[in-house]
């Protein structure tokens, strides 16, 4: 008789450890509570699927416990995801590390795990809601539909993020059901909403920018301390800032703001050029172009919305000469280019989150295995472990691997 597993969730990771665990001559059942697998999926990269990255090292993933994801990677690697998808079918592209399905559409990479489930026989129950989950000699899953009986059960049920592709966060309280601890999932590679006042005015602006997210720990000593830093094209918006670099260091904002911290971000809106280089940028204006308004002026450098709001901040006025300015204005405005400071309130809803951080504790689940530490036969995949990555691919790349080791061992010992 076929070993039996039971999977709950039919995102990248259900249906990757689907296919494993099947793989391995297991019979697998996928239970999916919206009305088609892989949704999510679909809107990964912005359609078009980043699958994974090239480059992989450890600052590349926020976990709980230091090691966990690089004992997993071992287990199904970068490499492995490559030719994994090779094998299905899929002509991949590298672009710059970044790997994507050659035809550029996610649901490329969708079609070719339905494919591959269908020709495996993995049964896929779709618009199946678990009611409860019984464990004693086996698991059996109470469902809407009906009651499903497996030897083995893995939860890859997601997180809390981006609910509208069925990620509602219902996993958590069936872990918690079967003796799980969940760290709080907080939003992360998320916008964050900011105090000040002249964001309505910088919505739509894009500039390249290095940002900088500080904490202060200790208010008695007034001392800040800087958590993540990051490069890219930034975003502003009539709430606040978003963007590649906003969403890399935006996790710590969430756990940081979640713990009642103060949290504010520093950027620099010309990252290419040192302080002096700026300086002597601002001395040059000085002498070559005093005729000039300091709008006319800061319209050959920077975005001209965002630059009369930093003359503003720096106290010139934008219809004035360049030549009429003080020294103690120049250096506000060199400043407001290098160092501009604003105080982030709260970061997006879970809605607007790329993923979370947060979810079943590391330290209770086996990273060789993603086999549970306190229930025999019970594994977890992906979004539902407290594991994240930055922008991309990671993410997907976890999936894959938390996916793959789940499954190859769920599936394990069947006949």
């Amino acid at each position: 008789m076929k070993k039996r597993v039971l999977i709950i969730g039919g995102g990248a990771s259900g249906m990757m450890a689907a296919v494993q665990a099947a793989r391995s001559k297991a019979k697998v059942t996928i239970i999916e509570h919206t009305s088609q697998v892989g949704k999510k999926l679909l809107s990964t990269g912005n359609g078009r699927c980043n699958l994974t990255n090239l480059y992989q090292a450890p600052e590349c993933y926020r976990c709980g416990q230091d090691g966990f994801v690089q004992e997993t990677l071992k287990k199904f690697s970068m490499e492995d995801t490559l030719a994994f998808f090779r094998d299905l079918g899929i002509l991949l592209k590298d672009r710059q590390g970044y790997v994507y399905p050659n035809s550029d559409q996610a649901v490329t990479v969708l079609e070719g795990f339905q494919a591959e489930l269908g020709r495996l026989g993995v049964q896929v129950i779709l618009n199946c809601n678990v009611e409860k989950i019984l464990c004693k000699n086996m698991f059996e899953v109470y469902t809407d539909q009906k009651i499903l009986k497996g030897d083995a059960l893995i939860l890859a049920a997601g997180s809390k993020a981006a609910k509208f592709t069925g990620s509602d966060g219902s996993g958590y309280e069936l872990a918690k059901q079967l003796g799980h601890t969940i760290v709080s999932p907080l939003p992360a590679l998320v916008q964050l909403q900011c105090k000040e006042k002249h964001y309505k005015q910088l919505a739509g602006v894009r500039t390249e920018a290095k940002v900088q997210l500080m904490v202060c720990e200790n208010k008695r000593e007034a001392g800040w301390k800087v958590l993540a830093e990051d490069v890219g094209e930034l975003q502003l918006t009539d709430y606040g800032i978003s963007g590649i670099p906003t969403f890399q260091v935006s996790r710590y904002a969430s756990v940081s703001l979640h713990k009642g911290l103060d949290v504010k971000v520093k950027i620099d809106f010309l990252p290419q050029q040192s302080v002096r280089e700026v300086e002597d940028l601002i001395s040059l204006g000085i002498r070559n172009f005093g005729y000039k308004t300091w709008e006319q002026w800061i319209t050959g450098v920077l975005n001209k919305k965002l630059g009369i709001v930093l003359l503003k901040l720096a106290q010139l006025n934008p219809n004035e000469t360049v030549s009429s300015s003080s020294e103690s204005q120049r250096k506000k405005l060199l400043r407001q280019i290098k160092s501009y400071e604003t105080i982030v309130t709260e970061v997006n809803p879970f809605e607007k989150a790329q993923v979370c951080c947060g979810g079943v504790a590391v330290s209770e689940i086996c990273s060789k295995t993603m086999e549970s530490k306190n229930m025999q036969g019970l594994y977890f995949a992906g979004e539902i472990v407290d594991v994240d990555g930055i922008c991309g691919g990671y993410n997907l790349q976890w999936a894959w691997s938390s996916g793959a080791t789940a499954g190859r061992s769920a599936g394990a010992f069947a006949d």
